[in-house]
């Protein structure tokens, strides 16, 4: 790899003879409109920040051509993370084996071409949102998020977007008083988690360099990782096909509807599903990419709880 200093930045662009949709590769890093990490600008840009091994980074990502992606990075983790992003985008990823035979997942991937798993290797930034998203309104937990980022990040480094913050690094999630997630609407249970999973942060981290069946089960030793919570994980820090969310309020009822057309559960899903392993994750994400994904609404959303007053 050769990186360029460009005002004070590193430069790469990085091809694939495959098709590369940034856009949508890169959206599970975005937790809810406003997330202090992560800002999509009017020329087409991504830009985002994390915490690389080497240091904080602020990127930029933009679509050169419909193979090809073109990345800036500012702060000490830049030369790091332009290393590893043909990694990060999935560039190396084998669809040989993925042969659907549902007309809309068939039609869905014909659609969306260049949709690829997210790999970052950050399992502890991907860990944080994801436990606050446990079992609320994901409106609550992407307030808390924001509050938490706001309060306890720091600025990103470069010539970012204003406002584009670094999430704190693990011992600042640890040290975070109960009654500050408590006024975040963080409820005892998830703090607790993020607490615990921050004291063995850098073991976590190592997850991302074992095979994906190993690396959920490191993830689900920390007390209040469930199968749900580690496959949301998996998603982004382990570029995993297969991580399908089991016990998402939603999804087995939208796998149903979509492609049987009748509500299912957990269990079915998973039976259903089974001739797509090891890309069941990739299946249910054509399938919402190309606007196929839908469920009938029944009755009032679920609403939104501020227990931060409680």
């Amino acid at each position: 790899m050769t990186s360029v200093p460009t005002t004070s930045a590193l430069a790469r662009t990085v091809r694939s003879e495959r098709p590369i949709d940034l856009a949508a590769t890169v959206s599970p890093l975005r937790h809810g409109f406003g997330d202090p990490c992560h800002r999509e600008t009017p020329d087409g840009a991504h830009w985002h920040a994390s915490r690389m091994e080497s240091g904080v980074v602020t990127y930029r990502l933009r679509q050169a051509d419909r193979n090809a992606v073109e990345a800036r990075a500012w702060g000490p983790g830049a030369e790091e993370f332009l290393e590893q992003l043909p990694a990060m985008l999935c560039l190396d990823e084998d669809l040989s084996g993925f042969a659907p035979e549902h007309p809309k997942v068939v039609e869905a991937h014909r659609r969306n071409p260049g949709l690829r798993m997210l790999r970052t290797g950050l399992v502890f930034e991907a860990l944080v949102p994801v436990v606050l998203e446990q079992k609320v309104h994901i409106k609550t937990a992407h307030d808390s998020w924001r509050k938490l980022v706001w309060r306890y990040g720091t600025p990103a480094p470069g010539p970012a977007p204003e406002g584009l913050r670094v999430m704190p690094d693990a011992e600042t999630w640890r040290h975070i008083p109960s009654w500050v997630y408590h006024r975040a609407n963080v409820g005892p249970q998830r703090s607790k988690t993020i607490v615990l999973a921050s004291r063995i942060a850098s073991k976590l981290e190592e997850a991302a360099t074992l095979g994906h069946t190993e690396a959920a089960e490191r993830l689900r030793t920390v007390p209040g990782i469930g199968v749900w919570t580690a496959a949301e994980i998996a998603q982004r820090a382990f570029g995993d096909p297969d991580a399908l969310s089991v016990g998402d309020f939603h999804l087995a009822a939208t796998v149903g509807w979509t492609l049987l057309g009748r509500p299912i559960d957990d269990d079915e899903m998973v039976e259903y599903l089974e001739p797509l392993r090891p890309h069941r994750y990739r299946a249910v994400r054509l399938l919402g990419l190309a606007g196929f994904a839908h469920k009938p609404k029944f009755g009032p959303r679920t609403p939104y709880t501020d227990h931060s007053r409680i």
